[in-house]
C-alpha cells in the first residue's frame, strides 16, 4: 500500500509487504512490477476523451468482439462473462466493462496509449504494439508506486510530477519535472465518472465498498488468473493505492479487486478523512454541462440509459445519443442515414488511387434530401460519393427546409489529395 499527498507528492505511507505474515517479507510490493488489470482504463478513457474520439455519453457496444491481430483473433471478455449491449462511456468505465475499453483502444491505438502512459510516469518495457489491444485490460506490467502517482496526476488536473520520498532522503522534484500529461478537462471528467456510484452500480451495486461518505474517485483491477488485484483512487488531498496478491505470483481464486484490495483502500481512506473533509474538484475552463437523453435500442423499448446531465469538452456536446433513432427535431421525418455508421474511422491507403477510395453516403427515406459535410452543402439525393480528406468530419442529412434530420461523425486517417493537384498525395 502507498499513500501520496496530492499537492506535494510526498509519500505519507509505504507498506511493501505484510511483514511476518508474508513468506516473502523482503519483496517490496510497492516497487514490484505487476499486471494492473482494469486500473489502466481511466488513463485510456482520459486520452480518448481528450482526443475527442469519445465523450462521457458516447455509446459503445459491449458485445462479443473478434479483433484481428498479427497473431490471430483477439476476443476480449468481461469479468462476469456477460455483455451489457450498448452502454455509455460513463457506464463502461465505472462498471469496468472490458470490451468497450478494447474498442476505445482500437480508436486510440496501442502505441499512442503507450506514449500516454509514459507521459504519466508509467514507462512500459515494450512498445504498445507488442502488447496489442490487451493493453486496454492491463497486460503490461507497472509498479504500485508508478500507477498510484499516475492517478495522482488525474487528481491534479492531469499534471504529472514525481513523488517525494522523504524517508529515503530522495531529492524533491524540481519544478522542471512537472508536466501536463493529460488534458485537464478529460482528467476532471474521468474523476467525475469514477466518483459516481450510480454509474458503477451495474457491476458493483449501489452498496459497494467503493462508496465513501466523502468525495472520492476509485478504480479496481484484477489481472489474468487472479494473480493481482488492485484498488487505486483519490480524494481532495490524498491518493491511495493498494495491491493484494502473492509475491510468488500464485493465483488467488475467488479474490478480486473488489473483495481483496478495495476493503483495504476504503479503510485507509476512511482513516485519512475521519476528521478531514473531501470536496469535489471545481471544473476547469472549457467544460460544459448538457442535459442528455439516450435513444431506444428497439422501437417501444426503454431508453438505453436514464436521462442525465453530462460533462463535455466544449464543442463535443450533444443532447441525444441513440442508434438508428431519428432525432425529435426531425419533426416526424422518416429519413435517416444508413451509411456510414456513427464513429466510423476511415484509413486511406496511399498506394490506391483516390477515386477508388470514395466513401458512399446512403440514406433511407423520402423527400428532397440533401447532404452537408462540416456545415457546407455537398450533394442531393439518397446517395452520394465523397472523396475523403484526413481529419474529423460531421456528415448531416438535411430536408428541403434546411432542417437537420440525421447526423454522423467520422474520422479519416492517412494520405489525402493535395488541393489542385489530383495526382499528388500528402500525409
Amino acid at each position: 500500500m502507498i499513500v501520496l499527498d496530492n499537492a506535494s507528492g510526498e509519500v505519507l505511507a509505504w507498506v511493501g509487504s505484510s511483514g511476518p505474515l508474508s513468506q516473502a517479507a523482503e519483496v517490496d510490493g510497492v516497487l514490484a512490477q505487476r499486471q494492473p488489470g482494469s486500473t489502466l482504463k481511466p488513463l485510456l478513457y482520459a486520452q480518448a476523451i481528450a482526443e475527442r474520439r469519445l465523450t462521457a455519453a458516447s455509446l459503445i457496444d459491449d458485445s462479443s468482439a473478434q479483433i484481428s491481430t498479427a497473431s490471430g483473433l483477439y476476443i476480449p471478455q468481461n469479468y462476469d462473462r456477460q455483455f451489457k449491449g450498448l452502454v455509455s462511456v460513463r457506464t463502461a468505465l465505472a462498471a469496468s466493462l472490458n470490451v468497450p475499453a478494447v474498442r476505445a483502444l482500437v480508436m486510440v491505438s496501442p502505441e499512442s496509449f503507450a506514449r500516454q502512459l509514459r507521459a504519466a510516469g508509467l514507462p512500459l518495457r515494450e512498445n504498445g504494439d507488442y502488447y496489442g489491444y490487451s493493453l486496454a485490460l492491463g497486460s503490461a506490467e507497472v509498479s504500485l508506486l508508478g500507477l498510484t502517482n499516475a492517478y495522482r496526476t488525474l487528481a491534479n488536473g492531469g499534471r504529472y510530477a514525481p513523488t517525494r520520498d522523504l524517508v529515503a532522503s530522495r531529492a524533491a522534484a524540481a519544478p522542471g519535472d512537472s508536466r501536463q500529461a493529460f488534458d485537464a478537462r478529460a482528467a476532471f471528467i474521468v474523476g467525475d465518472i469514477l466518483s459516481d456510484p450510480n454509474a458503477r452500480a451495474r457491476t458493483f451495486g449501489l452498496d459497494s465498498i467503493l462508496a465513501t461518505r466523502f468525495w472520492s474517485a476509485v478504480k479496481t483491477g484484477t489481472s489474468k488468473d487472479m494473480r493481482d488485484n488492485w484498488a487505486v483512487g483519490w480524494s481532495q488531498r490524498y491518493t491511495v493505492g493498494v495491491w493484494v496478491g502473492n509475491a510468488s505470483g500464485a493465483s488467488m481464486w475467488d479474490v478480486s479487486g473488489t473483495s481483496g484490495a478495495a476493503p483495504v483502500w476504503a479503510e485507509v481512506m476512511r482513516f485519512l478523512h475521519a476528521r478531514e473533509a473531501s470536496r469535489a474538484p471545481a471544473p476547469p475552463p472549457g467544460l460544459v454541462q448538457t442535459a442528455v437523453q439516450f435513444g431506444q435500442a428497439e422501437s417501444g423499448s426503454d431508453p438505453l440509459e436514464a436521462a442525465r446531465t453530462e460533462w463535455f469538452l466544449q464543442g463535443t456536446e450533444q443532447s441525444l445519443f441513440a442508434t438508428d433513432v431519428v432525432a425529435p427535431a426531425a419533426r416526424g421525418a422518416t429519413a435517416r442515414i444508413t451509411a456510414p455508421t456513427d464513429g466510423t474511422i476511415i484509413a486511406l491507403d496511399p498506394d490506391i488511387p483516390p477515386n477508388r477510395q470514395r466513401v458512399q453516403f446512403e440514406a433511407a427515406g423520402t423527400g428532397a434530401l440533401q447532404w452537408r459535410i462540416d456545415g457546407k452543402p455537398f450533394a442531393r439525393g439518397a446517395r452520394a460519393q465523397w472523396l475523403p480528406w484526413p481529419g474529423r468530419h460531421v456528415i448531416e442529412l438535411v430536408d428541403a427546409g434546411g432542417l437537420v434530420i440525421d447526423t454522423r461523425r467520422l474520422e479519416v486517417r492517412g494520405a489525402g489529395v493535395v488541393a489542385g493537384s489530383p495526382g499528388k498525395r500528402s500525409r
